[in-house]
């Protein structure tokens, strides 16, 4: 009990640092491009909102230099991202959790857990989403909470020289996959959650006892994580120390509550489907894209090449992703040159929510979309047109040599159809403002769609459920 709790508040402080890391690097990036544009510095991203319109518009200050800053320092930042992972953890994998829950049931697999795996994920992980990368920590996350969950119950390390005398009945098999599992669990940032994904996916050994002692890791990880948030941002210490606010403990904050109607059913059946078959699609798009990697760089004779051409595969996705995302932005301003929707953030559909659904920081566009009361914040051709570009992108990130995960670009890729989905209500029967047509609303949409696309993708259930609510 007493590892347990030791585990979860580590995992805690782990993802703590994890997040503070990420803002305050996409906070100096977008800072240093800022400095050649003459925009106003609100927050992280509509400071990057108003960069991306500037370069797409070619107003505002030296463009060149604000674009060869802009991919510089994303360059810069993945280049060591795919390094990280490509020689430091062991064969190079960029995401280890099939490996994890093949050692939960019974699998053996060599130097699955070490110190240089932990810093190359660690490292890998920040910079990769730092970087502007279509992709999230939570896998990461998940990887980092099995090696501390291995290396703090066995409190041994040969490279390090470390063999404690203490707990030493505790350093078999069968416990180490216990503490393994409860800080995979732990990472979840979410108890019942992360506990049921565990109890009903990934082990296949589990008792009462385990349960009670999982839940107790994940609480401890949660508080400790929410108890630092609370009064620290981007290292910066802004007070109200344990004062737990819903805004900012809550992932994806949605404010309001919406008054449910029977009819709201048949659309979110229709969205179920679909996320079922795009994510069928997603899942076979990128097992054919990894296959054909794979078949290039094995044919690749010598191992520092075949590394070296790994790390431009990266290179060459966060290019696509930033040259990709101006593009865009410029086609929605030649067709529609709305000033004042570049001036203003948040904007109608025109072309500054083109680049705001393009933007760094997947975490705050989600909140976005799904923001109630927005029925015409973005418009059909900025959705439709992000959404191709962020599910070719995001399939293609996927199993490229850096440590990402995948439940951010699952629940973006599922909030922008889901909202195009309410959109679709919206122009058909109007906004509602009468409380029985209130759940015509493109926001719930966008997190029905983002729950279903997750599900597509990973065929979870109640526990996807769970984690959502």
């Amino acid at each position: 009990w007493l590892l347990m709790g030791i585990i979860g508040t580590a995992v805690g402080v782990l993802g703590f640092l994890i997040h503070q890391i990420i803002d305050s690097l996409i906070k100096l990036k977008w800072d240093l491009v800022g400095n050649y544009l003459q925009v106003s510095k609100r927050n992280i991203w509509s400071m990057g909102v108003a960069v991306v319109i500037s370069l797409s518009t070619g107003q505002d200050g030296n463009i060149h230099m604000t674009w060869l800053c802009m991919l510089g320092s994303g360059l810069a930042m993945v280049v060591l991202s795919s390094g990280s992972v490509l020689f430091l953890c062991p064969a190079g994998s960029p995401s280890a959790l099939p490996e994890i829950f093949r050692y939960l049931n019974s699998s053996s697999i060599h130097h699955l857990f070490n110190i240089k795996t932990f810093l190359g994920t660690f490292v890998s992980c920040v910079l990769s989403v730092a970087s502007g990368l279509f992709c999230g920590p939570e896998g990461p996350m998940i990887h980092l909470g099995a090696l501390l969950g291995c290396g703090l119950s066995q409190l041994q390390s040969d490279p390090l020289g470390i063999h404690l005398p203490i707990f030493t009945r505790l350093r078999n098999s069968a416990d180490k996959r216990s503490f393994i599992t409860a800080g995979v669990a732990s990472a979840f940032r979410a108890p019942i959650g992360g506990l049921l994904l565990l109890m009903l996916e990934v082990s296949s050994f589990w008792d009462n006892r385990l349960a009670w002692q999982t839940f107790c890791c994940c609480l401890m990880a949660t508080f400790t994580t929410d108890l630092q948030s609370s009064s620290l941002h981007g290292f910066v210490y802004r007070g109200h120390f344990g004062f737990f606010e819903a805004e900012k403990r809550i992932l994806f904050w949605v404010k309001n509550l919406l008054d449910m109607n029977v009819l709201a059913f048949v659309p979110t059946i229709l969205l179920g489907m679909l996320g079922g078959l795009l994510g069928a699609l997603f899942v076979s798009l990128n097992i054919k894209i990894n296959k054909l990697c794979m078949k290039f760089f094995n044919s690749i004779p010598k191992l520092s090449l075949r590394k070296t051409s790994k790390l431009l595969e990266t290179v060459l996705i966060l290019v696509s992703k930033s040259n990709g995302s101006l593009f865009i932005s410029y086609l929605k301003w030649q067709m529609r040159a709305d000033v004042g929707c570049m001036l203003s953030f948040p904007c109608s559909s025109g072309q500054g929510s083109a680049a705001a659904l393009l933007v760094e920081n997947g975490k705050e566009g989600i909140t976005y979309l799904f923001k109630r009361g927005t029925h015409e914040e973005f418009g059909y051709t900025s959705l439709c047109a992000a959404l191709a570009f962020y599910f070719l992108l995001s399939c293609w990130t996927a199993g490229s040599a850096v440590a990402s995960g995948l439940v951010i670009p699952m629940l973006y890729t599922g909030a922008l159809y889901g909202r195009i989905t309410g959109l679709l209500l919206v122009s058909v029967f109007g906004v509602q403002t009468n409380a029985y047509g209130a759940w015509i609303d493109p926001g719930l949409f966008a997190a029905n769609g983002a729950a279903s696309f997750f599900s597509g993708v990973s065929s979870l259930t109640i526990s996807l459920t769970v984690l959502m609510v």
